[in-house]
């Protein structure tokens, strides 16, 4: 069956081809109109029909409820009534690796003409104190979440989440002490959703603002705004984003495109390990950070222990920074302490019902490499809003 909806799925070729059958009748007409062979025009609508298909659109088997670009229709189940019209259909979906590679192909070609040719950004600056590290926790930025102020008390989308990561920052940056070093410290979910289905996970609908594509380009911008202010402040600035349960696959997307944008930029090192739990040393400071969401608060500290047995017996101050809760909890064990973090992202309709009414902020947190935390400073979402002094 050809119709005029094939052309969203067609080649350039496969569209001449089609509008000419559309135009003529039939194919043996649109070939002679055309001057080519029959057969090239029937295989040509043949191969346009399998990739309908595996969109989930042939009508001619009662399938027209597509699936989203990058993924492919896995099975079809259809049940009919008593007359054998169609009542009900089940559509099973699955990515599809070769759309999908190319949807990122096309995706790094647009975000690579941003950076070719970098050379080094700035002048490190000329005060650094060896003895301190100022760590910029990030809580769970949640890119792409759209929040409707009628729904959940206050609008978020994606401009006002890259205003809010930029302007906290900022904020930060500017009370920080000269610090030579500087861990700037994503805790997961940087993104809402992890593809263009906008689901959780457990496969529940989620509320996105703009397409995938487009919020990845913004979460990376917004990234690299952050970086750049820390260089300006730190002579080094160390980048951790850990997997959150909202971005499994471009949690780790996003640290390699800041990986290869600061390439050659020798003051960021970006840690690209995919452990679910990380760790980062720095005297006797030893720091560990997950997302939170597969180990439970009350283990961290023997896991810690566990996992880095050596760094454990060398150090006396141990903290772990977590993310994935939304709220303000610090706990301490013996050994260390575990801290969940706030978000500057505002609730979603889901967390608004559930009652969710946390406070938003960022932090910075000033160490010393012999005494371990010695001061924090605040900036809260109330201080961001436009005009605030």
């Amino acid at each position: 069956m050809i119709d005029d909806r094939l052309r969203e799925w067609a080649t350039p070729r496969q569209l001449e081809y089609l509008e000419a059958i559309l135009k003529h009748g039939s194919g043996t007409k649109a070939a002679r109109a055309l001057g080519v062979g029959k057969t090239a025009v029937n295989d040509s609508m043949v191969a346009l029909r399998k990739r309908a298909a595996k969109a989930g659109y042939s009508p001619e088997h009662a399938m027209t409820r597509t699936v989203p670009d990058g993924f492919m229709v896995k099975g079809v189940s259809t049940y009919y009534d008593e007359e054998g019209k169609p009542r009900g259909q089940w559509v099973k979906s699955a990515q599809d690796p070769e759309r999908f590679e190319q949807i990122m192909r096309d995706f790094a070609a647009t975000m690579a003409e941003g950076v070719k040719g970098l050379a080094p950004i700035t002048k490190p600056p000329k005060v650094a104190d060896e003895d301190l590290l100022c760590v910029y926790p990030q809580g769970d930025p949640h890119f792409g979440m759209y929040a409707w102020w009628q729904d959940a008390g206050e609008d978020f989308d994606l401009s006002i989440a890259e205003r809010l990561t930029c302007s906290a920052v900022d904020r930060l940056v500017a009370s920080a002490p000269p610090a030579k070093t500087a861990l700037l410290l994503n805790l997961g979910d940087a993104f809402h959703a992890d593809n263009q289905k906008n689901q959780s996970q457990s496969g529940h609908q989620l509320d996105v603002d703009g397409r995938w594509a487009k919020v990845q380009q913004v979460g990376l911008r917004a990234m690299l705004y952050c970086v750049r202010r820390l260089l300006e402040r730190h002579q080094k600035v160390v980048v951790r984003v850990n997997r959150g349960n909202h971005d499994g696959h471009s949690s780790y997307a996003l640290a390699l495109m800041l990986s290869c944008y600061f390439h050659d930029e020798p003051r960021v090192e970006v840690d690209l390990s995919p452990a679910v739990a990380w760790y980062y040393r720095f005297g006797k400071v030893l720091i560990g950070s997950t997302h939170g969401d597969t180990i439970k608060g009350a283990d961290m500290v023997s896991l810690m222990a566990a996992d880095r047995p050596q760094d454990w017996g060398e150090t006396g101050h141990r903290y772990w920074y977590v993310g994935h809760v939304h709220h303000q909890d610090s706990k301490e064990y013996r050994g260390g302490v575990v801290e969940y973090f706030r978000t500057l992202a505002a609730r979603d309709a889901w967390h608004a019902g559930q009652g969710y009414r946390a406070g938003r902020d960022m932090r910075l947190i000033v160490h010393h490499r012999e005494h371990g935390e010695i001061e924090r400073h605040r900036c809260d979402v109330g201080m961001l809003s436009e005009g605030a002094a």
